[in-house]
């Protein structure tokens, strides 16, 4: 598992209206060390010129900044001269090769745009000031060609030249291709590009997972112990099927073969999400086009947001690493091998059928578990588990600790149809236990209803003791997955709850829902288009306070309705504020109890605890059976808050 942290500073370069060849857009940057100095190139478009294009033209403009996040000096760096760029340099990637920098950059060469006036030039210079040569590099369409910084060769054998492309963009379908060459002259030798061009498919790698998508050179590679890392765009329904969606994916190359795919992601690290990605010239496009590696193992990407500004944003590398490599990866989550640790019973019709989705909570030594229960009529009642180390629950209740006595909670539909109190999530404060539910009725939409009782009560199991439910939610809103927080937050109670497709909060003086239920929905956290949580989310159990933040684990459903579990962290003071967001899951449905049943392929909690360093996650398989999974709290809060990106 890994996350990846925008910069507090974006836009870290927005247009400047004051110049006219930068007024528009300012993107697409690609980053490069020179000492302390970090230099910035990145794609300028001016404003629109009658003579030439009403669309304005690109140039190739430069910033300088001593810690990556100001940037100052700005100013055009490469302006078209020749015939072939004539109207506009765009996107470059600068590499630095054996004493000279090389700037292999899109150049446009006539107009309408299309695939024979769109190809790679070259811009060589010995120091970052000034321009020595220029050269068209390939007779043939492409974009995004980037230099490895050093010659690549297996044991024994002379190390090659090396350059990864994206040929026939515009002439789909595109492909990344690798290309490789014994003098730098080569590159810009039609011959060579010629017999290359004719052996294409040898040369090519595939990162595709469907051929209605689309993927294009991003990043110049960077070399590190496990690989060649390579930062690229994947643009999912390119082609049709879907909704579209830009994305930022990252693979390994082989060392000394980089036609070799190491490892790669299973999807996005990064969609567009905040404003400056969202909105601009070309909306929800996050485009990444440069990479730095930091001494302290953060790389840092540079990328282009919605077409109009540049943006960084930084990662963890040995997270990152272990993510993409198979053989490297290890489950953060640890099932227990008991599961499920509990399971529909027969002798009891109430649970005959299922029995998942438990909240939990550690009080006088022991987890207790309420957790859903339905038998034939597929009414929705809680049952009642205590285990005194977390996974062997050996008392559990012949009867129901809590059933439907409510209106808005009692069947209403068909006799058969699904009804009643479901995903309980539990919350202590002082000596009162609050318990939020979703209540259902089966004809008008789901609400949330909230009841106590003591901790006295409750480890007494008097069940009746139960306060008369009340719903906290408004009519004919689908709203449900609420929690309460264990500690109010600057004098108020503070609500967690979901209104599709989002988590929402809200913040509250009284508890007291009899005069008027929930009235805000301040927006936590969405999905995110064409990741693993893409069609809607919702918490799990209460968040955990630790000393990083409040951690909130929470489900994410696919747009294939597969319901996996990653981790936020949210902020001590202010918890409607996300620090940290896992990128990947910490588990998903793997297992046969977790794929197969009521609802296939879902793995759904409702309450972890925490003892020592275990936190102990307790989530429904399928809709159907109980299971429970460990994670180290410390590696947990590690991946989601590391040092070098604080």
């Amino acid at each position: 598992m890994y996350v990846i942290r925008r910069s507090s500073h974006n836009p870290i370069i927005a247009p400047l209206t004051d110049k006219s060849w930068e007024a528009r857009g300012t993107f697409n940057p690609c980053p490069t060390k020179k000492g302390t100095i970090t230099h910035v190139l990145y794609r300028a478009l001016g404003l629109p010129d009658a003579l030439m294009t009403p669309a304005g033209i690109s140039t190739i403009g430069k910033a300088l900044s001593l810690d990556g996040k100001h940037f100052q000096n700005r100013r055009q760096f490469i302006i078209p001269e020749e015939p072939w760029e004539k109207y506009g340099c765009e996107d470059p990637r600068v590499t630095y090769f054996e004493g000279k920098y090389y700037i292999f950059y899109t150049a446009l060469g006539g107009q309408p745009f299309g695939p024979g006036n769109i190809k790679v030039a070259c811009a060589v210079s010995k120091d970052l000031e000034t321009v020595t040569e220029r050269h068209l590099v390939t007779p043939f369409n492409a974009k995004a060609m980037a230099l490895f910084p050093e010659r690549i060769g297996g044991p024994g054998r002379a190390g090659k030249i090396t350059v990864i492309v994206t040929t026939h963009t515009d002439e789909p379908p595109a492909k990344i291709a690798i290309a490789q060459c014994d003098r730098i002259e080569e590159l810009w030798d039609l011959s060579f590009w010629e017999k290359w061009h004719s052996e294409l498919d040898e040369h090519t790698i595939n990162p595709l997972r469907f051929d209605h998508d689309h993927v294009e050179v991003g990043s110049p590679p960077i070399k590190t112990k496990e690989g060649w890392l390579l930062f690229y765009s994947y643009i999912q329904n390119y082609f049709g099927g879907g909704e579209r969606v830009f994305g930022i994916e990252a693979m390994l190359l082989n060392l000394t073969d980089p036609h070799q795919i190491v490892g790669k992601t299973n999807g996005p690290i990064m969609v567009p999400e905040d404003m400056y990605e969202k909105y601009g010239i070309v909306p929800n496009v996050v485009f990444p086009s440069g990479a730095l590696l930091q001494k302290n193992d953060r790389v840092d990407i540079y990328y282009g947001g919605a077409d109009t500004v540049c943006a960084r944003a930084s990662l963890n590398l040995p997270d990152l690493i272990a993510a993409l490599i198979p053989q490297k990866r290890v489950e953060l989550a640890v099932r227990a091998k008991e599961n499920p640790i509990i399971e529909p019973n027969p002798e009891h019709p109430w649970e005959k059928n299922a029995t998942f989705n438990a909240g939990a909570i550690d009080l006088g030594g022991s987890v207790h578990l309420l957790y859903r229960a339905m038998g034939d009529d597929n009414t929705s009642v809680l049952g009642y588990a205590s285990s005194k180390n977390g996974i062997t629950f050996s008392e559990r209740s012949k009867r129901p600790a809590y059933i439907p006595r409510e209106e808005f909670e009692k069947k209403h539909g068909s006799p058969t149809g699904n009804s009643g109190c479901e995903d309980p999530r539990i919350t202590k404060i002082g000596g009162t236990l609050y318990m939020t539910y979703t209540a259902f009725d089966g004809v008008h939409p789901t609400r949330v209803a909230l009841t106590t009782i003591t901790a006295r009560d409750f480890l007494a199991k008097r069940w009746d003791k139960w306060s008369k439910p009340i719903l906290t939610t408004p009519e004919n809103v689908n709203d449900k997955d609420m929690c309460l927080l264990p500690e109010k937050v600057r004098g108020q109670y503070m609500l967690f709850h979901r209104i599709d497709p989002m988590i929402c909060a809200d913040f509250l003086n009284t508890l007291d829902f009899s005069k008027s239920k929930l009235t805000r929905c301040i927006e936590i956290m969405g999905p995110r288009p064409g990741m693993w949580d893409s069609q809607k989310i919702g918490i799990a159990g209460p968040p955990i306070k630790t000393k990083k933040g409040w951690l909130l684990i929470y489900h994410g459903v696919s747009k294939t309705n597969t319901y996996r579990l990653g981790a936020v962290l949210l902020d001590l003071k202010n918890p409607s504020i996300v620090l940290s967001r896992s990128v990947d899951t910490i588990f998903e449905p793997l297992e046969e109890y977790e794929r197969v049943g009521l609802v296939r392929n879902a793995v759904f909690s409702c309450g972890q605890v925490v003892r020592g360093d275990t936190l102990y996650i307790y989530y429904g398989g399928a809709d159907t059976v109980l299971g429970v999974a460990k994670v180290s709290l410390k590696k947990l809060l590690k991946i989601l808050l590391p040092d070098n990106l604080a």
